[in-house]
């Protein structure tokens, strides 16, 4: 859970991150997009505008009832001028809006400096439209002192606001002239360093001192609104995502297909001696699994693991090769014809690979020296006619057939009626009531005699006192198994002991 929320979490961040990256990069490219082609409009018309006063500067040299028609039609034909005023020794002699006039320069603007080559600034009116914001343009005549042309110009925002604000995310602009603006976000003159926002872009025009701010939001309220919905959305799925994959590779399953993989099971021998001469005549051979993180796994809770995972039939073929690769180390120890009895789960008798399973594990052992008995269990379920016909065929391939833990089911005198078994391994819950007042010594005499009768070789499990031992001796039990011989013991100690039961025998 800890590992699905932090991936959870990181995919909410590097969803979050790449979404602020896209609008960011977008918000780049729009804004480049709207500042750049403001730019180039006012260039253009400024350039024009200024190509306009050039053309004019050599009327300064005439009268103005010369050149007043002249005047008038250039300010008609030039878009957004107010006036064009021609000034001879810092005077205004005439306008294309009044005609002739002799005003001292300071009259059209205190804040335009006729000693300049050239200057501009921003006006909030002019004679003729006081409440109306308007640029004046002063350009000296290159080739006579205090001689040239001042022009106004409407300061006119609407065709900068009707392009611009059909893009997104827009706020607005600001034309600069000095420390003076005229900008979107106020009807008077401004100065742009009073303003709380700053522009995203800033263009500078040609040959005057007019800069064109541009303001926008590079993150607004709905981007934040969706990066977090989609930061949610992400984080959530790859969250849920992530514990589901974990839990898929971590159910038992699974654990058991990787066990097998990484060799974590490994088999133990518990030996199983002649009652007649107390030689040890075989082997019980059970898994068992040692997990890397959890220890000694209960063969119980695998075991049952397996068979709800469906898994029985690999994990079954897996102790049959681990079988075969103990079984030349087991033929120094054990004599020709020991038993080596192996658990079989119903769910695995009746797999179409059954057969096949049986006689790779013959032909993986030492030829004609181990005797396999399979151990089946009758708390189990067997399929009664195909059962029948798998034991008919064990017995013809040579394998023997045990009935294990017999007594604890519910249909144990069914199954000695219904199914040829070799062996009936007394359940160990009869062991242990030898020698104590109860009534299950009666029933144990019941199951040996009926043993004898169907010509049944009986295995004693869960012997663990000399008293059972001697008792089930007595009674005509063929072997022996359990603690008072030996405990499961791995191949090792196994070899190490050899083949003499005292060695085996242990007072705990």
């Amino acid at each position: 859970m800890l590992f699905s929320f932090l991936a959870g979490l990181l995919a909410a961040l590097l969803a979050g991150s790449m979404q602020y990256t896209v609008i960011h990069h977008k918000r780049t490219e729009q804004f480049d997009s709207i500042i750049k082609n403001l730019h180039s409009y006012l260039n253009n018309y400024f350039n024009e505008l200024l190509t306009t006063i050039d053309y004019l500067q050599p009327l300064t040299m005439s009268p103005c009832s010369q050149i007043q028609q002249e005047l008038t039609a250039r300010a008609a034909f030039s878009v957004n001028v107010r006036a064009f005023v021609l000034v001879v020794d810092k005077r205004a002699l005439c306008s294309s809006a009044t005609g002739a006039m002799n005003l001292p320069f300071d009259s059209l603007s205190t804040d335009v400096n006729p000693d300049k080559v050239s200057d501009m600034q921003l006006l909030s009116g002019t004679p003729m439209m006081p409440s109306s914001p308007a640029f004046a343009i002063w350009v000296r005549n290159p080739l006579m002192k205090n001689h040239g042309v001042f022009a106004s110009v409407n300061a006119n925002l609407t065709p900068f606001l009707l392009y611009s604000a059909k893009q997104n995310n827009f706020s607005g602009i600001a034309l600069v002239v000095h420390n003076r603006a005229l900008a979107t976000f106020s009807s008077k003159l401004v100065d742009p360093a009073t303003l709380n926002v700053k522009p995203v872009r800033i263009a500078k025009i040609d040959k005057l001192p007019l800069q064109v701010y541009l303001y926008g939001t590079m993150w607004s309220t709905q981007d934040t609104q969706y990066a977090v919905l989609l930061m949610i959305v992400v984080g959530l799925l790859t969250g849920l995502l992530c514990f589901y994959i974990l839990s898929i590779g971590n159910r038992p399953g699974k654990e058991i297909l990787t066990a097998i993989k990484r060799n974590q099971f490994y088999v133990v021998y518990q030996p199983v001696v002649s009652s007649s001469d107390m030689k040890i005549r075989g082997a019980e051979v059970l898994m068992r699994w040692k997990h890397p993180t959890a220890g000694e796994i209960p063969p119980d809770a695998f075991i049952n693991f397996a068979e709800a995972q469906n898994l029985i039939v690999p994990l079954t073929q897996h102790l049959f090769e681990l079988i075969a690769r103990d079984a030349p180390a087991l033929q120094k120890i054990l004599p020709p014809g020991a038993k080596l009895g192996i658990n079989i789960a119903p769910g695995h008798l009746h797999t179409p690979s059954f057969q096949n399973d049986m006689r790779a594990l013959s032909a993986a052992l030492p030829p004609n020296y181990f005797q396999v008995v399979l151990e089946i269990t009758e708390r189990d379920t067997l399929q009664q006619k195909e059962a029948m016909k798998i034991f008919e065929w064990l017995h013809h391939e040579g394998f023997e057939i045990a009935i294990d833990d017999f007594g604890t089911g519910h249909s144990a005198l069914i199954y000695l009626e219904r199914y040829a078994f070799d062996y009936l391994k007394i359940d160990r819950g009869f062991i242990k009531a030898i020698g104590t007042e109860t009534v299950t010594s009666p029933v144990l005499d019941a199951v040996l005699t009926l043993a004898k009768r169907l010509d049944l070789v009986t295995v004693a499990e869960g012997v663990e006192t000399q008293e059972q031992a001697e008792w089930l001796r007595a009674h005509g039990v063929n072997f022996l198994q359990g603690y008072w011989i030996s405990r499961p013991i791995t191949l090792d100690r196994f070899l190490a002991a050899g083949n003499e039961p005292a060695k085996y025998f242990t007072s705990d």
